[in-house]
């Protein structure tokens, strides 16, 4: 047997050899450069002391003016072993015989002629002393100034190299930036996530478990010559558990599992998100059977040759192209199924939802009563629950919310008992954890005026009095005026569960909206900004009633939805301006009835309405049961 080497002594075939000899190369040039050019050190004199002590006694040799900036001093040869230069030297550092004694800077070469001339013959020297003129180069100096910036950005660069390449495992850096980045769970690799584990979706786990039986059984379904989907597409809003339905798929078939993001394939070069997709579809080949999960495809599935002034096409649009390549280049027996979800479903490219490629759509919609039972149980397994704790009562109280906020509210609800340093987790916890779900945190810190709580509670109380005495308005369950996120008061409604909404059912959720304001109004004799938020909710919801439901009686039977999502895309609107402003007219036609409905239902019922504010006001929080008391039983008119 062949003895194993060391990973980290072993040298791996191909291995750049090191820097270090560069390093020392370039050291070397710099030293050798560096002590060529140095010159001796020689001490420097002020022009007086040079007159007084050297020029003066005569025992200057000559002077020599260098670049016509410095003057060098060279002394006669037999002064060195007289005496007195002793006593001159012992002023200044020692000089070296090789070359100049002394020098001295001067500002221009015409100024020292005339010092020296005037010296000369202040002091009447019998001897001149010679001047000469050199002019030296630094070259050494100047190729060090341009080849050591050079040389350290070479070496950085060659390092930063180095690095990068050290992560590519042997490979070229341009060949591991275009390959994939999908994650990969291997055949046999347990996954913490099963059908189990998802709760509701019963017709979509039923549609996509074909996809793990055919995986797990293949022969069953060729034999008869049936077809697995190439393509699988999950559909619906955020949070209805889209991912964790690929997760659970990942669990339950037991092949090599590939998952990454849309946007995964993008990157600010040309190319890398084509070469990405090839690349993943290349790795899930060579394992099939396998399944690859693209999660977001809308990132990179856009429909393209949109008018959109912002449309952006190249990089994006490739990517797309590759993955509809490989999509219809796949053979019957090759065993590789493609998943991916979104939840924008309708700004997808036609060409990528055709039969062929995505075959199978599967729409996934917020949980029902049923569903949404299920869903508590299974996030509620982990938790130490108390016996007052009720499935469906909490259900029953969460209509319209999705896989993903059923998880937020247990473990909102865990925090809460833990915070208060609880046992176990009981009802209310679960209550006050939907309230901070929907309507945020209490503010009870929050200050506001006795005349400020006054009105937020008749606003509130306008609210509950407008749907207690409306047929179709949702049911109110409770009422409060202590702050919550950015709202000062709120009420809490249980909707019905339907799948149509009637124009009188839209109609008296306008009224609803509309009586924080309407009480304001009849009260205070003036209306104030708390009615912001329920204004801008009325007035999208009476756009909608015209624009989309044709609740219109001048514009009737006219839709002008775009279930395509390619309008939203356009900046040219569906119709004319003198349609629009049909529209403007019929918008605040209907929001003007709507109003006077809702006053006439406060001003006949003004005692109850000013009776429920002042209760709130006392209790901050009027439960249902509180409010029938004041209201009576909910009347139907």
């Amino acid at each position: 047997m062949t003895p194993e080497k060391d990973p980290q002594t072993s040298s791996t075939p191909g291995t750049k050899p090191g820097l270090g000899w560069l390093y020392i190369i370039f050291f070397g040039i710099f030293v050798w450069l560096w002590f060529f050019n140095r010159q001796p050190p020689v001490p420097e004199i002020a022009w007086n002391e040079f007159e007084k002590e050297l020029l003066i006694p005569g025992r200057v040799s000559r002077l020599d003016v260098v670049n016509n900036l410095r003057v060098e001093v060279y002394l006669k040869k037999q002064e060195e072993k007289d005496p007195a230069a002793e006593d001159t030297q012992s002023l200044f550092e020692q000089s070296s015989p090789a070359g100049p004694d002394y020098f001295f800077n001067i500002g221009s070469v015409e100024v020292f002629h005339e010092q020296l001339q005037q010296a000369q013959e202040k002091n009447q020297l019998a001897e001149q002393v010679n001047v000469t003129y050199s002019r030296r180069e630094n070259w050494g100096g100047e190729i060090l100034s341009w080849i050591l910036p050079l040389g350290l950005l070479i070496l950085f660069w060659m390092f930063i190299l180095r690095r990068f390449s050290s992560r590519m495992t042997g490979e070229s850096s341009m060949t591991r930036f275009s390959q994939s980045k999908a994650r990969v769970m291997e055949k046999g690799e347990e996954s913490p996530i099963t059908f189990k584990d998802v709760a509701g979706l019963e017709e979509a786990k039923e549609e996509i478990y074909e996809l793990v039986n055919f995986l797990k059984a293949p022969d069953k379904y060729q034999r008869l010559g049936a077809k697995i989907p190439k393509g699988i597409l999950l559909l619906g809003p955020p949070g209805t558990g889209k991912t964790l339905l690929a997760k659970a798929v990942a669990g339950e078939a037991g092949v090599p599992f590939f998952s990454l993001s849309g946007s995964e394939f993008i990157e600010m070069f040309v190319g890398v998100g084509a070469a990405r997709v090839r690349d993943l579809f290349k790795k899930a080949k060579a394992k099939a059977p396998s399944i690859i999960f693209i999660d977001e495809i809308d990132t990179i599935g856009r429909a393209r040759g949109g008018t959109s002034f912002f449309h952006e096409s190249d990089e994006r649009d490739s990517t797309l192209n590759q993955l509809l390549a490989e999509l219809d280049g796949f053979g019957t027996n090759t065993g590789v199924i493609v998943l991916a979800a979104t939840n924008r479903g309708d700004i997808l490219d036609p060409a990528l939802l055709r039969p062929g490629r995505f075959d199978r759509h599967i729409q996934l919609e917020l949980p029902n009563l049923t569903e949404r039972k299920a869903i508590f149980e299974v996030h509620m397994k982990p938790l130490k629950l108390g016996a007052d704790v009720d499935s469906d009562l909490l259900a029953a109280q969460t209509p319209g919310f999705s896989g993903a906020d059923i998880a937020n509210i247990c473990n909102e609800a865990a925090l809460l008992a833990a915070h208060k340093e609880q046992e176990e987790i009981n009802r209310d916890d679960f209550f006050n954890a939907i309230d901070r779900v929907v309507g945020g945190m209490e503010k009870r810190s929050k200050i506001i005026t006795s005349e400020e709580k006054k009105r937020v509670a008749y606003h509130e109380a306008g609210h509950v009095t407008t749907s207690w005495f409306l047929k179709h308005a949702q049911p109110v369950q409770k009422v409060s005026i202590i702050p919550r996120g950015r709202s000062l008061g709120a009420a809490w409604y249980l909707p019905e569960e339907h799948q149509i909404i009637t124009r009188s059912e839209f109609f008296d959720a306008l009224c609803t909206m509309l009586g924080g304001r309407a009480a304001e109004d009849l009260f205070f004799e003036e209306v104030s900004s708390n009615a912001v938020d329920d204004l801008e909710k009325a007035t999208k919801q009476a756009y909608n009633m015209i624009v989309f439901y044709g609740f219109s009686k001048e514009l009737k039977n006219l839709s002008f939805y775009d279930s395509t999502g390619k309008m939203s895309q356009s900046l040219h609107k569906p119709y004319s301006e003198k349609t629009a402003e049909k529209i403007d007219e019929e918008v605040q036609s209907l929001i003007n009835m709507a109003y006077e409905k809702t006053s006439e239902i406060l001003t006949s019922h003004r005692e109850q309405l000013e009776q429920l504010a002042n209760e709130l006001i006392q209790k901050e929080t009027l439960q249902k049961e509180e409010i029938s008391k004041i209201l009576g039983e909910k009347k139907r008119i």
